[in-house]
């Protein structure tokens, strides 16, 4: 998807994770933000004749959430409208780089060429490090790399945000966690925006650099030469051949001798040598060495940039966008597909099934609950022929009662021979409400709780099952746990 879309679809998603209480939107204004983007997403994919997408479900559904928001707090606009200013940046900085290097060079006397001139050097110099550090970034980085300034980066990422104050808390919350959250996910994206600014302002020096010494030779005789404290000339004249060795390649031109070399030094009598010959050589090693190269990483930087802001890379593996697009194109909703073992659900409990089911696999899930396996069965008698990989079934589940001990020659084996034909994609539940309602207000039963609730995850564990402690009488109680399974079977499946 799009970087703008991209976007819309994070600041969504933090808003709603960041609003449990249904203070930002209701229960309402989500059901009718789905159902919008719904119709909106079925209706586009016909005009096109493909199917419905989750990327675009999620682009229509993000359109509609931040409208209801910004309709409801007007503040909310300004907040958290785009405002990085790379297309300001993009340009006046390269601009400013020109200006500075047509500038840099008259510091001196204007009436010469200094061929071992200190800011012409410093711009060769300085671009062959970057060039080798180029080279060697790939063995020189770390696995944990240094995080850019936070305060720059989010200027970069998100500009200037407005303030805050206007808006209620839980909505201040939700926009300082999406800078967060979009700071991270754009970070590939601004990288290559700030590489591309600098591999210009870079060239930008070098060419204001090259003008400045062709404009001022028009309207100036230049005088040729070199001084040095601590250079003779026979070391002058090899480090000008390793320096205009490119040059003299391309312009094929005879190289300069020790004695040209010598004789333009200026503690001699002025040399009558031409200045053109020199500015010649400087320029088109400027051209050869900083000019080209950077302007060739600057245009990778700018196709990375472009590719990145076409195709925004974005993880809709997370159940709250599982959720959202579970089902999504499809005639049936979700299933969640239950297999009690020694466990009798009564009525209250099968009613907060689907609550659970919900908080899995999204508002429009459903809930498919077997017979229970009696205990001491084999698996094969327990699941009397059941095929758990119908297509229909988004996650196949065994509900344990966390009261029981779990046994390896019962529990774990159909745990086993479940996860084996429904082809791994088995979440293994744990009720404790059963178990709190024994024991009652016991001092000790919440330590009891946890000591068998990590008995039960353990034991699944070593059964490769990844599992949830649920509470069939107040599902809400273990929302959190029953979020992050889903993630986990998602990333096995």
């Amino acid at each position: 998807m799009k970087e703008s879309v991209a976007r819309n679809v994070v600041l969504m998603s933090v808003i709603e994770t960041s609003d449990p209480d249904r203070r930002i939107l209701s229960d309402e204004d989500r059901h009718y933000a789905s159902r919008s983007a719904t119709e909106l997403t079925n209706w586009a994919a016909s005009e096109q004749k493909q199917d419905a997408s989750p990327e675009l479900f999620l682009e229509k559904r993000a359109e509609q959430v931040i409208r209801k928001v910004a309709e409801r707090y007007p503040a909310f606009s300004l907040t958290v409208a785009p405002r990085h200013a790379f297309g300001l940046i993009g340009i006046a900085l390269p601009l400013l780089a020109f200006l500075i290097g047509f500038l840099v060079d008259r510091i001196a006397d204007p009436h010469r060429v200094d061929l071992l001139s200190p800011p012409l050097l410093l711009i060769l110099c300085w671009n062959l490090v970057v060039y080798v550090g180029l080279l060697l970034l790939p063995w020189l980085r770390r696995s944990k790399e240094k995080q850019p300034d936070g305060a720059l980066l989010t200027r970069l990422s998100v500009g200037k945000m407005a303030p805050t104050r206007k808006l209620p808390q839980a909505l201040a919350v939700a926009t300082t966690r999406f800078i967060s959250q979009w700071i991270a996910c754009s970070q590939p994206l601004t990288a290559a925006r700030v590489k591309r600014v600098v591999h210009l302002s870079a060239a930008s020096i070098a060419a204001g650099a090259v003008l400045s010494l062709y404009a001022r030779g028009i309207v100036t005789q230049y005088r040729v030469g070199w001084e040095s404290t601590f250079l003779n000339a026979e070391q002058v004249h090899a480090l000008l051949s390793l320096l205009f060795a490119p040059a003299i390649a391309l312009l094929q031109i005879a190289p300069f001798s020790l004695a040209e070399v010598s004789a333009l030094a200026f503690s001699t009598a002025p040399s009558p040598a031409s200045g053109a010959r020199w500015v010649h050589l400087y320029a088109a090693t400027l051209l050869l060495l900083v000019i080209l190269p950077r302007l060739v990483l600057a245009l990778l930087a700018r196709w990375k940039e472009s590719r990145l802001a076409r195709n925004f890379p974005i993880d809709l593996s997370p159940s709250y966008f599982r959720k959202l697009t579970q089902g999504l194109g499809s005639a049936s909703p979700a299933m969640l597909r239950i297999f009690p073992y020694s466990f009798t659900v009564d009525e209250s409990r099968q009613r907060n099934l689907q609550i659970v089911a919900q908080l899995l696999l999204g508002e429009k899930a459903s809930v498919m609950l077997r017979p229970s396996a009696i205990y001491g069965d084999s698996p094969q008698d327990a699941l009397g022929g059941t095929a758990p990989d119908s297509s229909n079934v988004a996650v196949n589940a065994i509900l344990f009662n966390l009261s029981a001990t779990p046994e390896q020659e019962s529990h774990g084996e159909f745990i086993d021979h479940l996860a084996r034909i429904a082809n791994g994609q088995l979440l293994v539940l744990i009720d404790e409400s059963l178990y709190l309602e024994r024991l009652g207000e016991q001092p000790d039963s919440q330590a009891r709780i946890r000591q068998r609730s990590e008995l039960w995850r353990q034991f699944c564990t070593a059964h490769q099952a990844r599992s949830a402690i649920i509470n069939l009488k107040d599902p809400s109680a273990r929302a959190a746990e029953i979020d992050s399974a889903l993630d986990t079977v998602a990333a096995q499946t």
